[in-house]
């Protein structure tokens, strides 16, 4: 009983201590919450500078990627395209090594390309098909879809014969 009397005596002597504390500086604590609170507002933000200058760099780097990005999406459908061609192609010579003609399978029966667009599943972007195909010759085209992606594309058509010449521009075919 004691020991209760005496801890609530303490406890009640610090809550009063406490209390004429705030009663003595209650206006000063309350001001400098103030002023924390208004200081703290104003670092919080960004100036309209500071926003001006992030859009500035960011409307640099894009000007700048964007062209590049372009290019490359353009050299990944050229690739397709080729290797659409040369799959076409290895096709094409294996029917040859076993029927000794271009046009007609070892049964007799017309030869049909197995890639008939690139890539070789999802929109088309390059149509390829045999402009030439004869029993000693063929001619491989692939032709950029009218209105696709590379419609109007520096490297054109690209074509490969079964001699191996390569048609379109020189570069297109590095690249």
């Amino acid at each position: 009983m004691r020991t209760q009397e005496v801890n609530g005596t303490a406890s009640r002597h610090y809550y009063n201590q406490f209390l004429s504390l705030i009663k003595e500086k209650g206006d000063e604590w309350i001001e400098k919450c103030q002023q924390l609170r208004r200081d703290s507002r104003r670092e919080a933000g960004f100036t309209l500078i500071e926003v001006m200058i992030v859009v500035a760099i960011v409307a640099i780097l894009a000007a700048i990627a964007y062209p590049s990005y372009i290019e490359h999406v353009k050299r990944a459908h050229r690739a397709d395209a080729k290797t659409a061609l040369l799959e076409n192609a290895q096709f094409l010579e294996r029917n040859f090594t076993e029927s000794n003609v271009y046009n007609k399978t070892s049964a007799n029966a017309d030869i049909t390309l197995p890639q008939t667009q690139s890539p070789a599943s999802g929109t088309a972007i390059y149509t390829v098909s045999a402009t030439t195909l004869s029993a000693t010759a063929y001619r491989l085209t692939a032709t950029p879809v009218v209105g696709g992606s590379m419609d109007g594309d520096s490297c054109g058509n690209f074509t490969l014969s079964n001699l191996g010449v390569k048609g379109t521009v020189a570069e297109c075919w590095r690249r």
